[in-house]
């Protein structure tokens, strides 16, 4: 009889293949496949963070500097933008108000991603009537357009940077939370959430080490997304006077003081801010697509 021998396994390869306990983990999503443009795009926004922690630091000028006899005064030496209607250095503002501009949706996206998250979990986990009242809430904010809610509540609380991202957290959260909660609807239905529960893990280390990783690429491509539509919703609060108040200053601050400026022919303010605005949320927007498609790919 001729035995016929068997190629051995290499050490580790059991250990390493996917299995209904402990499936293959997607992880957080890259960027080598989402091509020149993903890559611009977050050169983009590396370089819009990094300006909106330093820029107050590398900021030629006092931004609050008021010279009357340089108001509307065009490019000089050692002002590379010129003056606003105040004789203030119009590149330093720029710089300065980088902060506010790109950090303030930076706390949106953290709320509710966070807010989102967890209650996209919990509904998906629990189901019945536990998701149909997370789902009848969520409704309820979804009748409060963003930007009205962040009205109602500076009107209440005061204007101020603070309360109109937490504002707007509230009001993004229902967009996480749905979106989020369908993925974590049709992981938590996979044979391997079964097979750990029956193995006696609790609910609590299924989600945090199972549940929530593997939806984690959705989770980060949502969040660049949804940051491009805060900064113009932020822009927007400050443009109307209700977000950062003076003498600090912020990208859509700036776009309203310039207005005067448009008026007489100088528009360097409104434009050099405008530009800025559309540029970061451009670049973060095609991220999170180039992330949301390269994350659809890897479902299939």
């Amino acid at each position: 009889m001729t035995i016929v021998a068997q190629p051995m396994e290499p050490e580790g390869a059991l250990a390493d293949a996917p299995t209904a306990e402990r499936p293959c983990r997607r992880g957080v999503p890259g960027l080598r496949e989402t091509g020149v443009i993903g890559h611009l795009a977050a050169l983009v926004v590396v370089v819009a963070i990094l300006v909106a922690i330093g820029g107050r630091r590398v900021a030629p000028h006092d931004p609050t500097q008021i010279d009357l006899d340089n108001r509307f005064v065009g490019t000089t030496p050692g002002h590379l933008l010129g003056f606003d209607s105040q004789g203030r250095d119009i590149f330093s503002r720029l710089l300065t108000g980088a902060a506010p501009s790109v950090l303030g949706p930076f706390m949106v996206v953290v709320l509710a991603i966070a807010v989102g998250t967890a209650l996209a979990i919990v509904s998906a986990w629990r189901g019945g009537r536990t998701d149909s009242t997370i789902n009848a809430a969520l409704d309820v904010i979804f009748a409060f357009p963003g930007i009205l809610l962040a009205i109602l509540v500076a009107a209440i609380f005061g204007p101020s940077l603070t309360t109109a991202a937490l504002a707007l957290a509230v009001a993004y959260t229902p967009y996480i939370a749905r979106v989020v909660r369908s993925a974590a609807a049709r992981e938590r239905a996979l044979p391997y959430i079964a097979s750990l529960e029956v193995q006696g893990h609790s609910a609590w280390r299924i989600c945090t080490r199972h549940l929530v990783p593997n939806v984690l690429p959705l989770i980060v491509a949502q969040a660049t997304i949804v940051f491009g539509y805060a900064m113009v919703d932020l822009a927007a609060i400050s443009f109307i006077g209700l977000g950062v108040q003076p003498p600090d200053t912020d990208w859509g601050l700036m776009v309203a003081g310039g207005q005067s400026g448009v008026l007489q022919g100088y528009p360097t303010e409104a434009l050099a801010a405008g530009i800025c605005i559309v540029v970061v949320v451009v670049a973060f927007n095609l991220l999170g697509e180039r992330l949301s498609a390269r994350d659809e790919e890897s479902l299939r």
